[in-house]
Parts: structure tokens; C-alpha cells; sequence
């Protein structure tokens, strides 16, 4: 997979496109990707996802987008993962937004050479969002490209999408959201040094210094899984005010016990995969009480990561 942040290196031929979001990567994204690549192979031309950074919603100042699900690079990995060949994720800007779909369709054109389009039912692009599936499909006839629209990917009965996916893991809810992923939701970081208090209780946890935009768990206890150097470790896993020892405390912090690792975690990336919602983020009036259910919380978290397995 080739990652692009600018049309200007590119030129393809006869290439198979899909535009969006695709924040996360969640099982409607696959779908569409899954025909992106399938057709693709089979008229031996590339599948490209265009995409962009940072959300409209934010550059338009229609409001936060809730936070991110995935970085950009991230979201290039897991296209990739799924067989796309050329993922171009472009600078999301006001002077973007004001282009025509005709415009913008027209600029794609010239780099990518389009045969087919592929788009969800409810997607559009361009100024004023007019470049619905009728449009897109019109601006087709005239540039020489075929519009194929999917239905949605419903759990439920209802559409998967990001924003769903984002409300699940704001709530802890990250077995629902793994169902609408299609896997774990995903928390990376690089561990930095802290007061030490977990080692000094015996149980070492490495604090994780997180992207400040990505979407984080509710306040709690969670079983995790956590990959240091492409090996996995069972681990259990807070993210929290830590109200035992700090009363006012200036931010949330993510940190991770990691049950069989050994050696020196500092400046590593760690990356946690979210398996089950332990418990609420506790005070506890002594040391000993919290020690106890450190403890408690460990075989909790190893008995649903062997049942998991």
C-alpha cells in the first residue's frame, strides 16, 4: 500500500476510487472496500481510497467530530489491511470545501484517471454538500466514470457508523463497539514516566502519552491486550482521574499492567486492544484496599482474555 498527502505525486490509470471519512475503518467502511478490491483485481486496474484530515465537521466549525477513532496513519494501515493499493489522504481545508463536486471530481480525474466510483447511499461531496449519488453520477457521465452506490452494513437494525462507535467507546461499552469495528478498538501510546506509585504497590504500570484526539474509554477498569514490539501481553488496563492519590488531578491518564513483561518500557509504544469493561474508576480509603483490588482486578482481566483467546 502506497500513503499519498497530496494528489501532485500520483498518476494512475483506470483506477477504482472510493472517497470518504472512513474514520475507523468499521464494518461499513469493509464493505465498500471489500467490492473496491474485489473489482479492482479483477479489471487488474488499483483501488484507491481518497480521504482526509483533518474532519470537515471541524474545519467547517459545525462542531467536534467526537474525537478520532483512528490517526491518519493508523487509517492508512487498516486500508491497507484491506487490500487497498493507494491511500491519499488529503488536507481537509476551507479552500477544499468551497470546490463544486464537479470541480473537485474534475481535479481527482486528472490524477487518477477514473473508471469506477464506489460510495455509501448517504454520501455526498462538494460546496454545500451537492454532490449527492444523483449528482455524482451525473458528473460521471460527463468524465467517463461508472457510479456504483452500497446499502448500509446494519447491526441491529441499525447502520454501522463512526459517530455510533464513538458513543459506545465514550460509555466503555468496548465489546459493542469491537462488534461494529470488526475488531478490538485500538489505544496507542508511548510510555513516559510517572510518580511510580504502581510499582512501589507491585503491580509496575506504564503511563501512556495519547494522541489528544483520539476517542478515549470512560473512566475505569478495562481487560486489555497489549503489544509491545508485535508480541502480545495480557494486561489490565485504567484510564482515569486516579482519585485514591490525587484529588484534583489536571488530566485523565492511561495506564497499563502488563502481567508478563519484563524490561525497560520506557520511550516504547505500547498498543492496547480494549476486551472488556472491568469496573467504574474507584476511591479507596487505604493503600491495602486498593492493593486488593488490583488483585482482584488482575484475575477478572486473565480470566476474560483465556476465555477470549
Amino acid at each position: 500500500m502506497q500513503h499519498f498527502q497530496s494528489l501532485d505525486l500520483v498518476k494512475l490509470k483506470q483506477s477504482w476510487l472510493t472517497i470518504g471519512s472512513f474514520d475507523g475503518v468499521h464494518l461499513g467502511h469493509q464493505q465498500i472496500l471489500k467490492q473496491l478490491v474485489n473489482g479492482a483485481r479483477a479489471a487488474q486496474s488499483p483501488s484507491v481510497v481518497v480521504t482526509f484530515f483533518p474532519h470537515p465537521a471541524v474545519v467547517l466549525g459545525k462542531g467536534t467530530n467526537g474525537g478520532y477513532l483512528s490517526t491518519p496513519e493508523e487509517r492508512a494501515e487498516l486500508l491497507g489491511a484491506c487490500g487497498v493499493d493507494v491511500v491519499i489522504t488529503l488536507p481537509f481545508t476551507r479552500e477544499l470545501a468551497a470546490l463544486s463536486a464537479l470541480d473537485f471530481m474534475n481535479r481527482l480525474q486528472d490524477h487518477l484517471d477514473i473508471s469506477h466510483l464506489l460510495v455509501g447511499y448517504d454520501f455526498a461531496l462538494g460546496r454545500g454538500r451537492e454532490g449527492n449519488v444523483e449528482r455524482l453520477r451525473e458528473i460521471g457521465n460527463e468524465l467517463g466514470y461508472q457510479l456504483e452506490m452500497l446499502e448500509p452494513v446494519e447491526l441491529g437494525g441499525m447502520p454501522v457508523s463512526s459517530s455510533q462507535i464513538r458513543r459506545l467507546v465514550h460509555s466503555g461499552d468496548v465489546e459493542a463497539a469491537a462488534r461494529l469495528l470488526g475488531r478490538r478498538y485500538m489505544v496507542e501510546g508511548m510510555v513516559v514516566h510517572g510518580n511510580g506509585r504502581g510499582k512501589a504497590l507491585g503491580f509496575p504500570t506504564a503511563n501512556l502519552e495519547t494522541w489528544e484526539e483520539r476517542v478515549m474509554p470512560a473512566y475505569g477498569v478495562y481487560s486489555t491486550w497489549a503489544w509491545v514490539d508485535r508480541v502480545r501481553h495480557p494486561s489490565v488496563s485504567s484510564f482515569g482521574l486516579r482519585p485514591t492519590f490525587q484529588s484534583d488531578a489536571p488530566a485523565p491518564q492511561l495506564e497499563a499492567y502488563l502481567m508478563n513483561y519484563s524490561g525497560d518500557l520506557y520511550g516504547k509504544n505500547i498498543r492496547l486492544e480494549f476486551v472488556a469493561y472491568l469496573r467504574p474508576e474507584l476511591r479507596f480509603e487505604t493503600v491495602d484496599a486498593l492493593i486488593e483490588q488490583m488483585n482482584r482486578d488482575t484475575i477478572q482481566s486473565l480470566e476474560v482474555l483465556d476465555n477470549e483467546r
